[in-house]
């Protein structure tokens, strides 16, 4: 705010325009009670509310409530356009601004010194951030179920946890992946989660397609199930796992359980051994399970839960790395276009935007920054003419020659 202290027997009353308050930041937070990001598709443009102005007697404006948006546990928030990532949320309560709110502006009686007691001169706020974010839910578990279209995982975690996923006798009946708790005594639980199945050419995008091949990434250990009915239990097994390696190579790296499901099946039954014998060729010890009846499905458990033990506790932790962009903020570019000469870059223009252009003081601060910049000199070597047309942000300007020194 522009003010002077007006009072009765004051004669001549300082600047006392005060500096207005601070823009909310838009904040990203970890609620662990939330599993999907569905909200977003119906509400896609979110903005903090801006700061009070600042008021006579130097009173600072009041600064805006941050804005808060929960996101589950999992959520990886990147950049469109740079594709740069900025956040990978998964501590639960965890948060990180992705949009910091602008600093208020100064009042005038900031802008006082010694050598003007009563300046005309006060900012606007500064110009809030503005981003467009892509936000991508990782599920996290424990153990990922994987195998071939109708292997039975679906089965596998609603026998071993209460989750209660869609279950039928045709391909691709998941469409989500599933989460459960499974409780294997009074102390040791573990979180599975059933990967929709997967088939060639997956991992670019055929089928279900690398959607979820993004969710076995989070996971620790594999349980890699194999219909026991299926002609070639070797090629599925080896087929699944060339698509995790050509999505991800360390997928193909992570730990396996490997087990034969539906030995429910008389016909299943006879195979078992010459099954069996197949993988141990390849240095691959099987676990044989019915989901329907739950025969050695505890077993299976028990063998991941080792696995998952053993792990360096270095590969327990996921860590992904966040993207930190370089700071071009004084960077600028000088186009020139039919109209004109555009001058971009994010310091100037947020200089334009703050800048209270009814007042002139206010204008030859703005021509300074402009020159200490560099920017005259730029449009000066460009070629600039007098009068001709200077476009910043939503401003437009008359070129004079004298302006640098105005």
């Amino acid at each position: 705010m522009v003010h002077f202290r007006r009072e009765k027997y004051v004669n001549r009353g300082g600047p006392d325009g005060g500096t207005g308050g601070k823009g909310g930041d838009v904040v990203f937070r970890v609620n662990p009670h939330l599993n999907t990001l569905e909200k977003f598709r119906h509400q896609t443009i979110f903005k903090a509310e801006d700061g009070r102005r600042g008021g006579v007697k130097n009173q600072t404006g009041r600064s805006a409530e941050n804005l808060i948006i929960n996101v589950p546990p999992g959520t990886i928030v990147r950049e469109v356009g740079t594709g740069g990532q900025i956040a990978d949320l998964v501590e639960e309560n965890k948060e990180v601004i992705v949009c910091p709110g602008g600093r208020g502006g100064r009042g005038n009686i900031r802008f006082a010194n010694s050598h003007n007691q009563a300046p005309r001169i006060a900012e606007k706020g500064e110009p809030g951030d503005e981003k467009t974010l892509h936000l991508e839910l990782k599920l996290i578990a424990d153990v990922g179920i994987i195998g071939m279209p109708n292997a039975g995982k679906s089965s596998l975690l609603a026998s071993v946890t209460n989750a209660k996923p869609k279950i039928a006798n045709y391909p691709f009946t998941t469409l989500v992946p599933n989460l459960g708790v499974a409780v294997l005594d009074d102390e040791i639980t573990m979180i599975l989660a059933d990967i929709p199945g997967l088939i060639e050419g997956a991992h670019s995008g055929i089928g279900l397609g690398d959607t979820f091949l993004k969710h076995i990434q989070r996971t620790k250990v594999l349980i890699h199930l194999l219909d026991g009915l299926s002609s070639d239990q070797m090629a599925d097994f080896a087929q699944i796992n060339t698509e995790l390696s050509l999505f991800d190579p360390d997928l193909g790296k992570k730990p396996q359980v490997v087990a034969i499901n539906k030995i429910d099946i008389p016909d299943v039954r006879e195979k078992l051994e010459s099954i069996k014998e197949i993988f141990k060729e390849k240095g691959i010890e099987v676990s044989v399970v019915s989901t329907v009846t739950h025969e050695n499905t505890k077993k299976l458990l028990w063998r991941a839960k080792n696995l998952l033990d053993e792990l360096p506790d270095v590969e327990k932790e996921i860590t992904l790395p966040v993207y930190h962009p370089e700071s071009k903020d004084k960077e600028f570019e000088v186009v020139k276009v039919e109209k004109g000469w555009v001058i971009k870059g994010g310091s100037i223009e947020r200089a334009a935007e703050m800048t209270y252009w009814e007042y002139f003081e206010s204008v030859r601060r703005f021509h300074r920054i402009l020159e200490s910049m560099g920017i005259g000199d730029a449009l000066r070597n460009s070629g600039i003419h007098e009068g001709d047309s200077v476009f910043i942000g939503e401003h437009e300007f008359e070129w004079a020659d004298e302006w640098g020194n105005a």
